[in-house]
Formats: C-alpha cells, sequence, structure tokens
C-alpha cells in the first residue's frame, strides 16, 4: 500500500471513529483534549461536532493552518510529558474525550511513548469518558470499544474508562 493510501485510511478510520462516539461524548459533560494539533485538521472537526464545547491542545510547537489554531488559553504548549502535569493541576479529571494522535515512524519510540501516555491520558480523563488514539494504550480502567464499522481491526483504538 503507498503512503499515500495508508495515510488515508488513517484519516478516514479517525474521522470514523470520532464521529461514532460524538452522539455518547455530548452525553457528558467536560471539556475535549486534543494531544498532537498537527496541522489542525482534526481539531477543526472537532469544533464542528462539539459547538461551544472547551478544546484543550497539546501541542510541542504550533505549526498548523492560522484558522485552526486554539485560543492561547486552551493550548498547552510544549513536549506532553511536561505539558500533561500543567493540565493536570488546571483541569484535573474531567475529560470527556481525549483524541491522541502522537506519534512518529519509529515503532520503538512509539511504544515506549504509549507505555507513559495511557496512564498519563488516565489522570486528565473523567469516569465514562473515552479516548480515541492512534497507538494502543493499556490502562487499567480503561475498557477497549469494538471498531466502528469499515474501521480496519488495529487501525485506531477506542477505549472507555469505567465510571
Amino acid at each position: 500500500m503507498s503512503r499515500l493510501d495508508s495515510f488515508i485510511r488513517r484519516m478516514q478510520a479517525q474521522r470514523d471513529c470520532l464521529n461514532h462516539l460524538a452522539a455518547p461524548v455530548r452525553e457528558l459533560t467536560g471539556p475535549i483534549l486534543e494531544v498532537g494539533l498537527g496541522n489542525g485538521r482534526t481539531y477543526d472537526h472537532l469544533r464542528e461536532m462539539f459547538p461551544g464545547r472547551a478544546i484543550h491542545v497539546f501541542e510541542r510547537a504550533v505549526r498548523a493552518h492560522p484558522d485552526c489554531v486554539p485560543p492561547e488559553e486552551f493550548l498547552f504548549l510544549g513536549d506532553v510529558r511536561e505539558s500533561i502535569p500543567v493540565a493536570r493541576a488546571k483541569l484535573g479529571p474531567g475529560a470527556a474525550l481525549i483524541h491522541s494522535d502522537l506519534g512518529t515512524g519509529d515503532q520503538a519510540a512509539n511504544t515506549e511513548l504509549g507505555r507513559w501516555l495511557g496512564p498519563a491520558l488516565d489522570t486528565l480523563l473523567a469516569p465514562g469518558g473515552y479516548v480515541v488514539a492512534n497507538q494502543k494504550l493499556d490502562v487499567a480502567r480503561w475498557v477497549r470499544l469494538p471498531d466502528p464499522p469499515g474501521v480496519p481491526a488495529d487501525r485506531y483504538f477506542l477505549y472507555r474508562a469505567a465510571s
């Protein structure tokens, strides 16, 4: 499969997973967290899906399209290993949805990041909250949800925290 086709499949899976959880997330209170802004496409999609909802974004350095940059008060800049503890102190464990799209082409580095990331994100997630991630995350109180129709197995990962 070409890198272009792989990218398209990943973006379709990401969109389908987020859309799949839109209705149940709307039933919950609390902010939405976008971990990894990139060029802002998913942030823009989340704004459209959840108008008026607080969406906090984590990004090492903003390089997004100017229309897709969150207001400064909703932006946690820097390495997530430093910004997640700051967010925990500011926001507490109340997020209704966390979307995480972090990583590089280095599978070993991604695996190591994932071991740290799941427990770190758990400190921000409300009971009954949802996580959509581009990598497998192992957290004891999270239940892995079935893939939405049409999303290939293990292309994206959906979780719900125990209530």
